[in-house]
């Protein structure tokens, strides 16, 4: 049985600023790492809304790869776990009461989070590159806490609203999707062009239904892990797959995806334009670059190591292959929302394991376990005597 400890490590301010914690108790379970790769569930403070924000119940949060990355390793880059920090950032709620001056939202209604906060004066906010904002406030990232617990806090300018046709559940997976949508954007997928995707994990599911939307085809998705591959082909079964051979380079890999196109009669032209990497593995982006066509690109979306050594650089260069990365998203909400309601994407069959808050501990493990064959792992709060 899970004992729920209070928590008495979170920082009381925000921005530099103080907060004011409800004088009545209330019940705020929340799943933090620490520092020493641990995670525990414990009851976390509840703050009264400031200026600009609202006081949110969590409804969904999905399990990210990232959320692993911090329990296991303590560290994405030089984003470092130095203290308890709540994880979660892909997630829904539902407004219970707004700080002064704001006047988007009204207690009750059904929002999906942005979870990054950007500064909004560095020159990269002002162009409206808030993604690559250095002074981000990024739930789920120490110090920044995240939203597997009940309540929050978040700025209202960085809340959403639902539309009453689409769900909690698919409302936290605007997050992932949003990656993919930046992806694709930034890749420039052209109708009727050939794309493969490396990885069938979730952002590769997220993408290869984002590519079949786009107009790209033909479609290979890539992976280790035949179920993965299975799913793919169930999800999308104009895909073609591949399952990768562990005992070939790169190179040979790629020589036997690029015969999956058929481009004997138009040459080089009809191989794949354009490779959504979305593993981060070294090996898979190496395949990725001798998987796209001359003057193609490979969009790397997946996060990987800090170093990689093995980059094929004269292959790049002498094809001009366009090898691009990305960090996050901005601008995506609203389109996201609309691909949504409008029935552009159907996302609900990668939702395949849901935990109820109390046993979030058990959705991380879930997750963390490849045999377990999860796709997406949600963490839901149906409670609504709360507040």
């Amino acid at each position: 049985m899970t004992e729920f400890l209070p928590d008495k490590s979170l920082p009381q301010s925000v921005n530099g600023s103080s907060r004011q914690a409800f004088s009545t108790p209330l019940s705020n379970l929340s799943l933090q790492v620490t520092a020493d790769h641990n995670l525990k569930l414990v009851e976390a403070p509840v703050y009264a809304p400031a200026k600009g924000e609202v006081l949110l119940h969590i409804k969904t949060t999905g399990v990210c790869g990232s959320d692993i990355h911090f329990w296991r390793h303590g560290r994405i880059g030089s984003l470092v776990v130095e203290g308890d920090c709540i994880l979660g950032h892909e997630a829904s709620g539902v407004v219970l009461e707004c700080g002064e001056g704001v006047t988007t939202l009204v207690a009750g209604d059904r929002i999906a989070i942005e979870p990054g906060v950007p500064c909004g004066t560095c020159f990269l906010c002002m162009d409206g590159r808030y993604n690559l904002c250095e002074d981000v406030q990024f739930a789920g990232v120490y110090p920044y806490h995240g939203t597997i617990q009940r309540y929050k806090c978040h700025p209202a300018k960085w809340c959403h609203k639902l539309p009453s046709n689409v769900s909690f559940a698919e409302g936290a997976l605007l997050e992932p999707l949003s990656v993919v949508m930046h992806g694709i954007k930034s890749a420039g997928l052209s109708l009727g062009r050939g794309a493969v995707i490396c990885g069938a994990g979730p952002i590769g599911l997220l993408a290869l239904a984002a590519a079949r939307a786009s107009g790209a085809h033909p479609l290979v998705i890539t992976d280790l892990e035949p179920k993965r591959l299975d799913f793919a082909k169930k999800f999308v079964p104009t895909v073609v797959t591949y399952q990768v051979d562990r005992n070939l380079e790169a190179e040979a890999n790629a020589k036997k995806i690029r015969a999956l196109f058929d481009f004997e009669n138009v040459g080089e032209y009809g191989a794949p334009e354009t490779v959504l990497e979305c593993t981060g593995v070294e090996s898979s982006v190496v395949t990725a670059a001798h998987t796209a066509r001359r003057g193609g690109t490979v969009m790397v979306i997946g996060v990987g190591k800090e170093i990689m050594n093995n980059l094929p650089f004269m292959h790049l260069s002498l094809a001009e292959i366009d090898l691009k990365f990305i960090n996050r998203y901005r601008d995506t909400w609203p389109a996201g929302l609309q691909c949504l309601a409008g029935g552009i994407l159907d996302l609900k069959p990668l939702v395949s394991h849901t935990f109820p808050l109390e046993k979030a501990l058990d959705a991380l493990h879930t997750c963390g376990d490849l045999s377990n064959g999860s796709i997406k792992v949600q963490i839901v709060d149906d409670r609504d005597d709360v507040f």
